[in-house]
């Protein structure tokens, strides 16, 4: 049963065999927004989020940074920019997904922090059915859902146009999650890693 994350909620990567996780994915959920037309007709609203992921050495550096202009780095994979959202409801499937293979990382990586933004400029409330999941599995294949996160139906999120979803961290050896779940003010990717680095790390 996956758990509803909650800020500064731990979650352990350990499987129910007690191994470790190696593959993790974090997907992003969110559908267009349906607005009147002129004549009393409806049309849809693109809606453009771009989940993102800053790595950091144990130095609080930043060594790389995934993201829809640069989709890849050691261990790490984004799916691709979505633009529009889901336009027909909600089809099941993450509009956006980062996998981890937490064994072939940069050996620096340290810390691996999970942001959201709205590209688009559209307040998280207004966007049907935006949700996070952390789920054991590839990007079309889940297997086990660890956690989620309701991010229309979250009031902390009224208002707001980005997020700090989490960060994978080492710890003993070990990478753990911890849940932050706040949002910020910024509206690009830039801002968002001179954030994170003040006031997440």
């Amino acid at each position: 049963m996956a758990i509803s994350l909650q800020k500064g909620q731990k979650i352990s990567l350990e499987k129910s065999n007690g191994s470790n996780l190696e593959q993790i994915c974090v997907g992003v959920n969110w559908g267009a927004i349906e607005k009147k037309g002129l004549f009393g007709g409806k049309k849809k609203v693109a809606v453009d989020l771009d989940a993102s992921c800053i790595v950091f050495d144990a130095n609080n550096e930043v060594i790389d940074t995934v993201y829809f202009g640069k989709l890849a780095t050691q261990g790490i994979k984004h799916s691709g920019d979505d633009r529009t959202g889901d336009l027909d409801g909600d089809d099941g499937l993450d509009n956006e997904i980062i996998t981890l293979n937490l064994n072939g990382l940069d050996s620096k990586a340290h810390q691996i922090v999970f942001v959201l933004n709205s590209y688009s400029g559209h307040d998280f409330k207004t966007i049907p059915f935006a949700s996070i999941r952390l789920y054991e599995g590839t990007p079309t294949r889940v297997n086990n859902v660890y956690a989620t996160y309701d991010v229309t139906n979250d009031p902390q999120f009224s208002g707001a146009l980005s997020m700090v979803l989490g960060k994978f961290y080492l710890h003993n050896k070990n990478w753990k999650f911890s849940a932050i779940g706040e949002p910020t003010k910024d509206s690009k990717l830039p801002g968002m890693i001179e954030t994170v680095k003040r006031h997440y790390l």
